[in-house]
């Protein structure tokens, strides 16, 4: 037997629209033609609507997790701060003499890639072996990083991290250190900056979110100096020096706007913690969607 439920919206008697309607998507829905066909609807509903592609880092949150959001009210007069056709890339600042920054829905802008052998210290010519690869990215996307560490209306990460846990089982385990060890994004507590973490934190490396460097006084570039050219217990014993974990879940709900006193029931385990997490959005940043619908 197969007990089943379709959605029942498309056939409710209840015609009624809503006054205001919040919509979240990830970064890409902006060029789709799904977008296009809620924005004809929408229209066509007599709503009043703004795009916005916007990241926890503008409300000076060390944590990038750029999403698609759309607010729309029901009415007949354009809201302040509407700009038709565009994706506002910022909060906006009503009243402001200061264009806000969006982008044109009708342009898709694609990012250089950067070459494989790559010096992240522009003070130092680096090739070949020398050369320090953490992850392959964009040069629009490195660029960004130095800048939110450099940014100080940007927190540091040690304002959201816990001090009263025990870290042990967060630590990096030896063999995924050294398997995935030029793939890894590094950050310190002192850093402004992280990757966004997704439901795959914990269990896989590549694209899944930062990791904390524990020990301040080693410098990354020492330790991954003609790293290539060691054995691998050597690049082992080198690489430990580091003392790289994970962030905790508690920590991640701290840089995702979760209050205080938010905590998950004991029976949940601490895989189950990052999906959650990782299917989540930043509270901060609905919270202040919210407040400029109503306003």
């Amino acid at each position: 037997m197969i007990l089943m439920s379709p959605p029942c919206q498309p056939f409710t008697r209840l015609q009624k629209l809503p006054k205001y309607i919040i919509l979240e998507n990830v970064k890409g829905f902006e060029v789709s033609s799904t977008r296009d066909l809620l924005i004809k609807t929408i229209e066509n509903c007599g709503f009043q609507y703004q795009e916005f592609l916007l990241s926890p880092t503008s409300l000076g949150i060390p944590n990038s997790r750029l999403r698609y959001f759309l607010i729309a009210k029901l009415q007949s007069e354009p809201l302040p701060y509407q700009a038709p056709g565009q994706v506002l890339m910022e909060f906006p600042q009503i009243d402001s003499e200061h264009p806000q920054k969006h982008v044109d829905v009708e342009n898709k802008i694609e990012g250089k890639k950067i070459e494989p052998n790559v010096c992240f210290d522009s003070s130092r010519q680096c090739s070949g072996k020398e050369a320090i690869l953490f992850k392959l990215e964009t040069a629009e996307e490195i660029d960004r990083k130095h800048q939110q560490d450099s940014d100080l209306s940007v927190q540091m990460l040690k304002d959201f991290l816990e001090d009263d846990t025990d870290m042990n089982q967060y630590f990096l385990p030896p063999k995924p250190l050294l398997r995935y060890a030029l793939l890894l994004d590094i950050v310190k507590p002192t850093c402004r900056r992280s990757m966004c973490f997704t439901k795959g934190y914990g269990r896989y490396i590549e694209g899944t979110g930062s990791v904390l460097q524990t020990t301040e006084d080693v410098q990354v570039e020492d330790i991954y100096k003609s790293l290539s050219d060691l054995s691998q217990e050597e690049k082992i014993t080198r690489l430990l020096m580091l003392k790289l974990r994970y962030f905790t879940p508690k920590e991640i709900a701290n840089l995702l706007g979760f209050p205080p006193e938010f905590g998950f029931p004991e029976n949940i385990t601490v895989k189950q913690r990052y999906r959650l997490l990782g299917n989540s959005l930043n509270v901060h940043v609905v919270a202040k969607l919210i407040k400029l619908l109503y306003g």
